[in-house]
Formats: C-alpha cells, structure tokens, sequence
C-alpha cells in the first residue's frame, strides 16, 4: 500500500483536517507538534478516519470527495457532527 486518505479531529474545536500521507504517524506527529501552520492553531489531533489506497493518486482522489459537500455528508455518518 501506498498511501493513505486521512481525517483527523482537533479537539479544541471539533474541525475536522483532510489530507493523504504515506506515513500517518509521523503526519499526525507533525500537526501536533505544530509543524503544520494550517493545523497549528488547533492542536492537539487525533485520528477519526483512515482509509488505504493502492497509488497516491487514488488516496489524493478520496481526499477531494471527502472535502466536497457529499464527502462530509458522508464523514458525519460515519464519524457523527462536527462540533
């Protein structure tokens, strides 16, 4: 497996962060530690959802569904409402 589609939770606030990494715990590692100026604010994240793929483009792909309209219609039956 290459890679995976990730969606992690801050728990400040609840948002929800959408990204493709090949390395999952070193990205979270990353966010957390504040690494990351998009996601530094919101610290600390924790891992709700994780899907593998095959090759980068088809995880890169499942990323932008689940930051579409229909993705989060679907990540908050699955993970519940965003706070």
């Amino acid at each position: 497996m290459c890679c995976k589609s990730n969606v992690l939770r801050s728990s400040v606030d609840g948002r929800l962060y959408k990204g493709v990494s090949d390395n999952l715990e070193r990205r979270l590692e990353e966010h957390n530690n504040g690494r990351t100026k998009s996601t530094k604010g919101y610290r600390p994240w924790e891992i709700v959802y994780s899907e593998k793929y095959v090759t980068f483009e088809e995880a890169r792909a499942r990323e932008v569904f689940l930051k579409s309209g229909v993705g989060r219609d679907f990540l908050r039956k699955i993970i519940g409402p965003v706070a």
